[in-house]
């Protein structure tokens, strides 16, 4: 079973990636950005929350969104070949829960997949995404933001990965297909 994480920083083409990965290995993606925002769709309670946070280029607190997504790894992890989670963890608490999860569940992250891309091309990309999708969120001061608090809050979540011996940094850079040749490559030798 292949359960990993795949991260980086907004706009470095996570999504894309994990789509391909999904075909390809025949994973479950859980994004938690997506799910997040289908709560905010729902205006449910959590999602109007949620939103409060999201519009001001803030992250959501941890509880929220590990209750969520527990529940989702839960339901995914039972008749699968593994996840991939895109978004989660973003801070070494949600690593560690995460872990303690994963072990309750008597699985494991198998990798995390740091997807590497330089902070102008991170701009251009999602500057370009809120023009074609709307998305609220892709404007340059919640852009900047955005990046600030990763840098600060989610970059050290490789170190712990580091640590276990469960990292990969991966050249974000180049076209589709030559990045997600360089994520394939990485997978294969885990298997």
């Amino acid at each position: 079973m292949l359960n990993i994480i795949i991260c980086g920083a907004p706009g470095c083409g996570k999504g894309t990636q994990s789509d391909l990965m999904v075909e390809k290995y025949e994973l479950k993606h859980l994004s938690t950005g997506d799910l997040l925002r289908n709560e905010i769709a729902l205006k449910s309670d959590l999602g109007l929350e949620a939103e409060s946070y999201i519009s001001k280029g803030n992250l959501v607190p941890d509880k929220m969104i590990f209750d969520i997504l527990s529940k989702a790894i839960a339901e995914q992890t039972k008749n699968s070949k593994g996840i991939i989670l895109d978004g989660f963890p973003r801070n070494v608490a949600q690593a560690e829960a995460l872990e303690t999860l994963m072990a309750s569940l008597n699985k494991e992250i198998t990798l995390l997949i740091d997807l590497n891309v330089d902070n102008e091309e991170l701009i251009d990309r999602l500057i370009k995404r809120g023009e074609t999708s709307g998305r609220s969120d892709d404007n340059l001061e919640t852009i900047k933001k955005r990046l600030a608090i990763y840098e600060q809050k989610t970059a050290p979540v490789s170190d712990f990965y580091k640590q276990k011996n469960k990292y990969a940094a991966i050249n974000g850079m180049g076209t589709i297909d030559e990045i997600f040749g360089r994520i394939s490559s990485v997978i294969d030798s885990k298997r």
